[in-house]
C-alpha cells in the first residue's frame, strides 16, 4: 500500500476534530525508518517510556483499542497487550482494514479472538467505562 503516517506529514497528524484531555501522553512508533512498528507497545512517549512500562506503573489492566489498520496495527497491539496480561476490547466501529490479501482483516478479528480479545461498538465502551471508571 501507499506510504502513510509518515513523521511530521499531514498522513500522521491526528484529525483536528480531536480533543485530547490535558495531560494525555502520546506514544509514537515507527520512527526507525529501518523498521516496521505494528504495535502500539512498540511506541514511546517523548521522555522515551514505552507504552507498556507506562501502563504497568498506572496499573492499568484493560485497554479499549481502536485505530487503522485491523490486519496489521490494530491486531499486532491487541496480541501484544494480550501477551502482557492485558484484557481487551476491539472497538469494531473504530477500525479499518486494508485487506492487502482478501480476507486479511476477518482472518484478524478471528486471531484477536483466539487470543482472548472482546468485541463492541465505541458507544458501548464509553457506556461500559462511565459506569465503571476503574
Amino acid at each position: 500500500w501507499p506510504p502513510h503516517c509518515i513523521q511530521d506529514t499531514l498522513g500522521a497528524a491526528f484529525h483536528p476534530a480531536l480533543q485530547l484531555p490535558e495531560g494525555t501522553r502520546i506514544f509514537s512508533k515507527g520512527s526507525d525508518p529501518d523498521a516496521d512498528a505494528y504495535s502500539a507497545f512498540d511506541g514511546r512517549d517523548p521522555d522515551g517510556d514505552s507504552l507498556g512500562d507506562y501502563l504497568a506503573a498506572l496499573h492499568i489492566r484493560h485497554l479499549y483499542i481502536g485505530g487503522l489498520t485491523t490486519d496489521y496495527c490494530v491486531r499486532t497491539s491487541v496480541l501484544d497487550a494480550r501477551k502482557s496480561g492485558l484484557k481487551v476490547t476491539v472497538l469494531v466501529d473504530a477500525i479499518a482494514g486494508v485487506d492487502v490479501v482478501a480476507g486479511d482483516s476477518e482472518r484478524a478479528l478471528t486471531e484477536m479472538e483466539r487470543a482472548g480479545a472482546a468485541f463492541c461498538r465505541a458507544v458501548e465502551a464509553a457506556r461500559r467505562i462511565g459506569n465503571n471508571p476503574a
